[in-house]
């Protein structure tokens, strides 16, 4: 019983809510998306709406991180050089968090479906997507003050798809392959995830306790998921970078 007073739900709830997010870091990372399961599971255990994006924000962050920390590892991100990216997605985000509380986001619920369904088309029918680098359009900087800060904003002020978008953005204007577009995409979501927790948690919507425990199943999820993306590559990222867009676009279209 105590157990229960401290997470706030029931144990067996939480059980599944632990594994739920096992299944939700494994899909992150390697095509983003994941939310389409964390949050309506939040919700099903009927947590108040801005609870359920304040925790799942923290769940995110374990997901986002590990995934990133695996491709560090593996020599495919040097930090080094989208450092300036990872402050703008940051910044970006914060920015983002702060004009969803002034800003009527009707208009953008309206368009992102289809946004999202373009992505899945472009990834489904474009030559780019390879495991070769193709010819880079924006230079690091540039594409740190346009891409790497609106996509954050955009984190910050709604969230679905950033992972999908910052693929995209990463393999049509950076010239990445795809699999070191997923990788960079995971840093740069890690940092906007930062940024719109930190702003939650000043709002006091977070449960750390039962956030954490979904965090240890975002990091399991994410790190197994990451080794797929090195070991198989284009063959496993592009149909499902495919499926969770037409997934969210429909979730998105019909909730």
């Amino acid at each position: 019983m105590a157990l229960d007073v401290l997470l706030g739900i029931s144990l067996q709830s939480a059980i599944i809510l632990f594994l739920v997010a096992i299944l939700a870091g494994f899909i992150n990372a390697i095509a983003g998306g994941g939310g389409l399961l964390s949050i309506p599971i939040l919700m099903w255990v009927g947590l108040p709406p801005a609870t359920v994006l304040a925790t799942n924000k923290l769940q995110a962050c374990g997901g986002s991180f590990f995934a990133s920390y695996y491709f560090v590892r593996q020599g495919i991100i040097k930090l080094g050089e989208i450092k300036l990216s990872i402050f703008c997605a940051f910044t970006g985000s914060v920015l983002g968090t702060i004009a969803v509380q002034k800003i009527d986001a009707a208009i953008l619920e309206s368009i992102l479906p289809f946004l999202i369904l373009a992505i899945g088309g472009y990834f489904l029918f474009s030559k780019k997507i390879t495991a070769v680098d193709n010819k880079q359009i924006l230079t690091p900087t540039v594409f740190a003050f346009t891409f790497a800060l609106c996509i954050g904003f955009y984190d910050g002020f709604f969230g679905p798809g950033t992972g999908s978008f910052l693929t995209l953005a990463f393999v049509s204007l950076a010239g990445h392959n795809l699999i070191k577009a997923t990788a960079h995409a995971k840093v740069l979501n890690f940092s906007s995830n930062i940024a719109a927790l930190l702003s939650f948690s000043l709002a006091g919507n977070v449960m750390w306790l039962l956030g954490g425990c979904m965090l240890i199943g975002q990091a399991i999820g994410a790190t197994l998921g990451s080794k797929l993306v090195i070991n198989q590559g284009c063959r496993f990222i592009r149909p499902l970078m495919v499926i969770m867009s037409i997934a969210l676009s429909a979730k998105l279209l019909f909730t």
